[in-house]
């Protein structure tokens, strides 16, 4: 751990940043019984179970957190004043490198506000696509969730074989979109490509073997009184906190709150398959992991449900002007050779207007507010991810805690700096 430990009377600053969070920590503090002394440490920004370049700075009296402060900002990219210069298809890789572990989720989430500017109707078969690479996202990324939140615990072994499930996920979605994980596989309008027809076998026959694997999973976890010792009763959540926290997505719902964007608010066809939302009112780190792994059986069965009932027809809209035509007509016929021409070098324009987009991606609710001019590029692109408003929870779940449980509870709520920071 890189740390810096001092007095909190009488010493030399370590930076201005200490400086606020130890007066917001004493005046919060006012009512309560003076201590001798507690200590600053600055956890991170380089520290393995971080997750990600995040800085915690962490005021202790002994081993009990009596206040923490998160600093961010060290994987800050202007991703969002970058999409100002690029046209609206552009701005689609961009949407990948959000969050790394959720791409699919990212580009739908975007996709969905411009189709809305646009007025485009999605053939119900690219809905369907959508839907089941969009689970397998959340199924991807609560796979390294729980390997590395095991190994944060010390449970090495469920690492190796979440990453082993993994990478079967990864060579499918390299398969379709020919990238394991910046796919930017979903497109204003639809999809980029066609699934080859053997990868339907593929994804069915690991969605048949993967319930086991969670057996296993819980098998070697549930069992393991090390691990329910550090899980239960630790970063306890209230619903009303998390509520005024704006918390999100499974760390939301292990506090009772039965709320889930694809239920509530369906968006890519979403009414129409059938699945539970798991909760618990426990609303500490075990309550967490509980309500995650639930997810990934109700992931599978949406998932499934996509295989099963999977229309024939378009994975894109009807729109020429906008989407780039196919390969082969380009070769014989000079109107898609010309549109591909103009929308490559030209973009498409969109109705001046505003509009946002709301998704349920594996950390929580996504939301992205997308304004347009009237020109090829949009004026204005604001992602709201779900780990920057939970991270703000971290001091809430951890006061009163011991130091050691620190890292149990962030990697109860599955933060990727890459969203947080942007």
């Amino acid at each position: 751990m890189a740390s810096t430990v001092t007095e909190l009377t009488g010493r030399a600053a370590i930076d201005p940043g200490i400086d606020d969070v130890i007066a917001n920590s004493a005046q919060n503090r006012q009512n309560e019984p003076p201590r001798d002394q507690t200590m600053i440490i600055n956890m991170g920004p380089q520290h393995p179970s971080t997750h990600g370049v995040l800085r915690l700075v962490i005021e202790v009296d002994g081993e009990t957190i009596v206040g923490l402060a998160p600093d961010i900002g060290y994987l800050h990219t202007g991703i969002e004043k970058t999409c100002e210069a690029k046209f609206y298809q552009q701005v689609v890789p961009l949407t990948d490198r959000i969050d790394y572990l959720c791409p699919m989720t990212n580009n739908l989430a975007y996709c969905l506000a411009v189709e809305k500017l646009l007025g485009l109707e999605i053939p119900e078969r690219a809905q369907y696509l959508r839907v089941l690479f969009n689970e397998l996202t959340r199924i991807q990324s609560h796979l390294v969730w729980l390997g590395t939140h095991a190994m944060d615990i010390g449970a090495l072994t469920v690492f190796l074989y979440c990453f082993r499930e993994r990478e079967q996920l990864l060579r499918i979605f390299e398969a379709v979109s020919g990238q394991r994980m910046m796919t930017s596989y979903v497109r204003v309008g639809g999809l980029s490509l066609e699934p080859p027809r053997d990868l339907y076998a593929t994804i069915r026959t690991f969605l048949k073997e993967f319930p086991a694997h969670i057996d296993e999973y819980e098998g070697l976890l549930q069992t393991n009184p090390i691990w329910m010792n550090r899980l239960k009763g630790v970063g306890y959540l209230s619903p009303e906190d998390a509520i005024a926290l704006g918390v999100t997505g499974p760390p939301l719902r292990a506090s009772g709150v039965d709320f889930d964007v694809r239920r509530d608010m369906p968006y890519s066809g979403y009414e129409k398959f059938q699945f539970n939302v798991p909760t618990s009112t426990i609303g500490d780190v075990w309550a967490r992991y509980i309500v995650r792994m639930q997810e990934f059986r109700e992931s599978v069965k949406i998932c499934l449900q996509a295989l099963d009932g999977l229309p024939e027809g378009r994975i894109t809209a009807d729109a020429p002007k906008i989407i780039l035509p196919n390969r082969e007509e380009m070769k014989t016929q000079m109107e898609s050779l010309i549109h591909h021409f103009k929308i490559v070098t030209e973009g498409f324009g969109v109705p001046a207007g505003e509009v946002c987009s709301s998704v349920e991606a594996p950390h929580g609710m996504m939301n992205y507010y997308v304004v347009s001019d009237g020109t090829a590029k949009p004026y204005r692109v604001h992602m709201r991810n779900p780990g920057f408003a939970t991270l703000q929870a971290l001091e809430t779940m951890c006061k009163g805690r011991l130091l050691a449980d620190v890292v149990a509870v962030i990697g109860s709520i599955d933060i990727v700096l890459g969203e947080i920071d942007r």
